[in-house]
This record gives structure tokens, sequence and C-alpha cells, in this order.
């Protein structure tokens, strides 16, 4: 077993990094250009008068701190090398249960190119490698685009979780999508790659 962090990911164009206090200008660049098409999408706190929204910086200190304890992988996306989006894999679970998820957002204007179905891909793969047994992503019924990157990566959709998260100022449900190890002994992105080609 190994925390396998800090990584770097790619494959071709796409890329996966560690997140960092300098890229805080692409950063809020990007989270503010796609401001209301991320909104309903976005965790928020149930107790918004008892909590401030952190800064950037505090945000960044408390995903490096999960990381160190071995609990996150805190990744942005990067098309050619410029921030794009971000994945985080979190809750990561040892022992007998050896489990992760995954939640991510890209920016709008290379939404659609298969950019995060390759980076979903890509954390899944290092997820496996570094010894990890299964990856759950959680997402909002209504969010079709996101519901698209899993359906790509043909994750099992196990079913619904009653206001699971509270997203937007209220508990929403959630549909639970994962994938085991064993499902995919070649590789998510190998899969996904020879799905792409073949539909060419």
């Amino acid at each position: 077993m190994t925390t396998g962090w800090p990584a770097l990911l790619s494959d071709g164009r796409v890329g996966l990094r560690p997140l960092r206090l300098r890229d805080a200008q692409s950063w809020r660049a990007v989270r503010l250009r796609n401001a209301e098409w991320l909104r309903p999408w976005e965790a928020t706190s149930p107790s918004p008068s008892l909590e401030a929204a952190p800064t950037y910086a505090a945000m960044v200190r408390r995903l490096r701190a999960e990381a160190r304890a071995g609990r996150s992988m805190p990744f942005v996306v990067t098309l050619d090398d410029e921030l794009v989006g971000q994945l985080t894999v979190g809750g990561i679970a040892w022992g007998s249960l050896r489990v992760a998820n995954i939640g991510y957002w890209v920016d709008q204007a290379v939404a659609g190119r298969g950019i995060m179905p390759t980076a979903v891909a890509l954390a899944t793969d290092h997820c496996f490698a570094i010894g990890l047994h299964r990856v759950e992503v959680n997402i909002r019924p209504q969010n079709v685009a996101s519901r698209r990157v899993v359906e790509k990566l043909r994750f099992r959709t196990e079913g619904l979780r009653p206001a699971y998260l509270h997203i937007d100022g209220a508990w929403r449900d959630h549909l639970t999508f994962a994938l085991n190890a064993e499902e995919v002994p070649q590789g998510v992105l190998a899969r996904w790659k020879s799905a792409r080609a073949s539909s060419r």
C-alpha cells in the first residue's frame, strides 16, 4: 500500500497534477467565469451563518493536510498545461474497505471534449494502482453532464442516496456510480480509449 501522493498523471493533452497555492489566479478566473454553470452542483454548508466561506489559500491548506494524512488527492485538471478544472479523490479509506470517491468540475468552455472522462479514468486507474479496491462517484440525478462522464467510463449505477449531500442550499439526492478494480483489469483509461476509437 502507498499513499500515491503527490502524483502527476497525463494522457495526451489532458493532465492531473497537485493543486498549488500559485494556481490562485487561474483557479479564480475559471471559477468566476463558470459561477452560474457550477452553482447548481456545488457543495454548500447547511449552517452558512456559522461557517465562513474559505479563502483559496485556506482551501489549499486544508486539502494539502488531507493529502498528507492519506485521505485525499486534490488535483487540478489541465489541458495543454492550462488549468481547466479540478478533480479531488476524497474519502480514502484503507483496511478492509479500500475505497475512495471522486468529485470533479470543468470549465464549460471545454466541456464535452472528453477531457473529464480522461481525467476521471486517469484518477481511477491511479487509485487502483496504489491498492484501492473501489471508486465511487456521487452525482445529482439532474446533472446530466456529470452523469455522461461516468456513463462513458461504464461505471456501474448502484442506486439513489436520498438527501445525501448539501448542494446549492439544500440536502440533495445523489445517484451512486462505482467501479471495483477487478471489473477493469485492463484499466479504465485503456477501456475508455478503446471505446472512443471504435466509435469513430
